[in-house]
């Protein structure tokens, strides 16, 4: 079954004294370029937390988001006292008659004025992260999962668009021939004596293989049937289906080229049309 690049995951961890968040989105893009927002403390773990998500996804543009809110009544935080008297005499050297609670709201703001201790992490809490950042992700492939369902039957009723539109095709080739031969028959009846009728009949057998689409009917179907084939192979794969609507390109092009036939030409054209929806959707394939 095809999977959509398209995804979206989310898990929060509640600890003792705060609340870990995380999460993570992916977009369409030829290879995975992952971007990380991870909380100061977890810095650390970057490489390892990028390895997890990059095994697990493959591809896509991947925004990996972790967050931490402290939720407990106190605070790491604790207020450098000496240097924050120090901000307050310059200040009301320059200021004199400024309110001090004025000059103490602008010192707590000043450099150092805060002191944060640095927090090592805690490994069994990282475990727990590690979890819940394979909840995202299992949230993430099942949305993945969703969306490729959706873009699937949207690709089968494109392709069985075309191989209408191919029988169509089918049943104007029999037509389109016999009206060149039928041209071709009164312009011989005109010049007949004027020309050598062996070398003629050679240029009008050349001429008819020119025009002939049999072959690429017949590769066109292939390609049809190869498609759907693919949508239900175990493996996502948005690059060979890819490969093939390039395949499936090629022959209609041919076949409007060859066609020399009005009808069938707008019938060509409905098929690139059909085409091009189908290769607008598979850029967003895993």
């Amino acid at each position: 079954m095809i999977q959509s690049m398209t995804g979206f995951g989310k898990s929060t961890l509640q600890l003792e004294d705060k609340k870990i968040t995380i999460e993570i989105k992916s977009l369409n893009s030829k290879a995975i370029d992952l971007n990380t927002r991870i909380a100061q403390v977890y810095r650390e773990k970057e490489l390892p937390l990028r390895k997890l998500i990059s095994d697990t996804l493959e591809r896509g543009k991947i925004d990996f988001i972790l967050t931490v809110e402290n939720t407990s009544e106190s605070t790491n935080s604790t207020i450098n006292a000496p240097i924050v008297q120090g901000y307050i005499k310059q200040m009301q050297a320059i200021t004199p008659n400024a309110p001090q609670w004025e000059l103490l709201k602008m010192a707590v703001r000043m450099p150092d004025a805060l002191t944060i201790p640095i927090e090592e992490v805690d490994e069994e809490e990282f475990a727990q992260i590690e979890i819940h950042l394979l909840e995202a992700l299992k949230q993430l492939q099942e949305f993945r999962t969703t969306e490729g369902a959706i873009l699937e039957k949207d690709f089968v009723l494109h392709i069985q668009n075309i191989q209408q539109l191919l029988q169509e095709i089918e049943q104007l080739d029999s037509e389109r021939l016999a009206a060149i031969r039928n041209r071709m028959e009164k312009a011989i009846e005109e010049i007949k004596d004027r020309v050598d009728e062996n070398r003629f009949e050679q240029e009008l057998i050349f001429y008819f293989e020119k025009l002939d689409i049999t072959e690429e009917k017949v590769r066109l179907a292939n390609h049809l049937n190869y498609f759907l084939t693919t949508l239900n192979e175990p493996q996502s794969s948005g690059r060979k289906l890819g490969f093939i609507a390039q395949e499936i390109g090629r022959e209609i092009n041919t076949l409007g080229s060859k066609a020399n036939h009005a009808q069938m030409q707008q019938i060509v054209v409905l098929m690139k049309n059909e085409l091009e929806k189908i290769k607008e959707q598979v850029l967003n394939i895993l």
